[in-house]
């Protein structure tokens, strides 16, 4: 009874007029910035956080929320139609989506990843609702040994995730990892492998490194074709899916957003570890395993739902511990801050209108998704019939604006630039992005929980199998390698890139 009577607080909260206004606003810009390649929800509400502190606390946190879930619908968009993930969590539907749109069925994949999004928005938000309490405890079992284990059971998913040689995979994983490691180093404060370039203090910035190994080197790719892809524009049909394909969609997104849910609420998993998860899962559970990679509907359904579950889940380490597990969760602390909220266990207590107001916004948020993004589809499908001659020159425009806009510096457009001529050169040699994308995304934060149990545990390298579940962990990642290393496991993956 108590659920109920906090969930009508928080649907009074946001059904005023206000709230509802902002919640609009949010899930239109999220909508927008996923559609636009180049442009992510990080930037966006970096941009926007400054116009908060003339909005209300409760109003500001929902259009925020909107935009970060809200992109992740988005973000589905140009994955499928043009290859190009604006984000991590996009770049595994890019990998059937696209081949999707490729065979005349990108209304379909688009119609697939609209409906995985929702609902699995919708049940994650009624997890946050019923559950964040309960799954904050989760969170305390984890200490820097555990979030290693969970770094490195997400790299060997990436290995299982790409097709083709096993070494190669793991070659990509590797570059990611060092590529991580430039820019300060967190502990000593020394600058590593920047070679005394200032824009490099900080690293290399993730869009940079996605626009240009997948937005960059796709149009150089696709430019050496000269006109072989021109037919598959205009084989785009019908968006509703046949009852073949809800058949296989539909066990999809019901895995898709229990693992979504759970990484959700891990830090350092999130909405991209839980997109990766979800398609190993469907790769090596699904009856059609040879067509991944070529255009599996399950390689949209799975990692769609995936991905919207974990960023509403991820609102519960928040809300309940003070623990952003992501860069736009940092944010939304930012965001508090702004307006003397102090996030973790006492915002429940202590402002129970704006905690449970949040959430109800969220269910409020999907419903506006849906009813904005399925009628849209129509015009986001029309964008294959605009001649590549055309359209090249706009994606190129997007990203260099997209990737200018991150931190206002010219630098960053030349750094895309030198990324697609590697991700051109990665597209010859048969080498995937995916998993560089994953390993340079984890790698810091694996790096750094790595040595920060040695710390604790004074250099005793035992602390990560002594632990019961970093050791669960450990054997989980053990046993994918194992797998993947199998002959017969083996063979079939060679065979599916030399097909490719």
């Amino acid at each position: 009874m108590e659920l109920f009577a906090n969930l009508s607080l928080g649907f009074e909260t946001a059904f005023t007029l206000q709230n509802l206004l902002y919640c609009f606003i949010g899930c239109v810009l999220g909508t927008l910035i996923g559609v636009l390649p180049g442009l992510g929800p990080v930037a966006t509400i970096a941009m926007l956080l400054p116009a908060t502190y003339a909005l209300p606390p409760i109003a500001a946190l929902i259009m925020l929320a909107g935009i970060y879930y809200g992109s992740q619908y988005g973000g589905s968009t140009t994955a499928i139609l043009l290859n190009i993930p604006g984000e991590t969590s996009s770049v595994v539907t890019a990998i059937d989506g696209y081949q999707m749109a490729k065979n005349g069925r990108g209304g379909v994949a688009l119609f697939t990843a609209g409906m995985g999004s929702f609902f699995a928005g919708c049940v994650a938000t009624l997890i946050l609702a019923a559950f964040a309490a309960p799954l904050s405890q989760l969170a305390f079992k984890f200490g820097p040994a555990e979030y290693f284990s969970l770094m490195v059971l997400g790299l060997i998913g990436a290995v299982v995730l790409a097709s083709g040689s096993l070494i190669k995979a793991i070659g990509m994983i590797i570059l990611g990892l060092l590529m991580g490691l430039i820019g300060t180093d967190v502990n000593s404060g020394v600058s590593r492998y920047a070679f005394d370039i200032p824009e490099l203090s900080d690293g290399i910035g993730f869009v940079s490194v996605a626009m240009g190994v997948f937005g960059f080197a796709e149009i150089m790719g696709n430019l050496e074709k000269k006109g072989d892809d021109e037919g598959f524009l205009n084989k785009v049909t019908s968006m509703i899916p046949s009852m073949s394909d809800i058949k296989r969609m539909v066990p999809s997104i019901l895995r898709g957003t229990t693992i979504g849910s759970i990484l959700g609420i891990l830090p350092g998993g999130g909405a991209a570890l839980a997109a990766f998860g979800a398609y190993s899962v469907e790769k090596k559970s699904s009856k059609h395993s040879a067509e991944f990679g070529k255009g599996a509907i399950e390689g949209v359904a799975g990692p769609e739902a995936a991905n919207n579950a974990a960023a509403q889940t991820s609102f519960i380490p928040l809300l309940t511990l003070g623990i952003p597990p992501n860069a736009v969760m940092a944010l939304m602390v930012g965001a508090m801050t702004i307006h003397n909220i102090q996030p973790g266990p006492q915002v429940m207590t202590s402002n129970p209108a704006l905690f449970w107001g949040l959430i109800a916004s969220m269910w409020i948020g999907n419903v506006m998704l849906i009813l904005l993004n399925l009628p849209l589809i129509g015009i986001w499908v029309k964008l294959l019939k605009i001649p590549y001659r055309l359209l090249y020159p706009a994606i190129l425009v997007f990203c260099c604006i997209g990737v200018y806009t991150v931190n206002n510096t010219v630098f960053d457009v030349y750094v895309t630039a030198a990324f697609g001529v590697i991700g051109y050169i990665f597209f010859k040699l048969g080498c995937e992005p995916p998993p560089l994308l994953l390993g340079f995304v984890l790698g810091p934060m694996m790096e750094e929980n790595f040595r920060r149990a040695l710390l604790l545990s004074r250099g005793d390298f035992t602390t990560f199998i002594t632990r019961p579940l970093s050791l669960g962990l450990l054997i989980a990642a053990a046993l994918m390698v194992i797998v993947v290393a199998l002959p017969s496991v083996k063979k079939s993956r060679e065979e599916v890139f030399v097909e490719d």
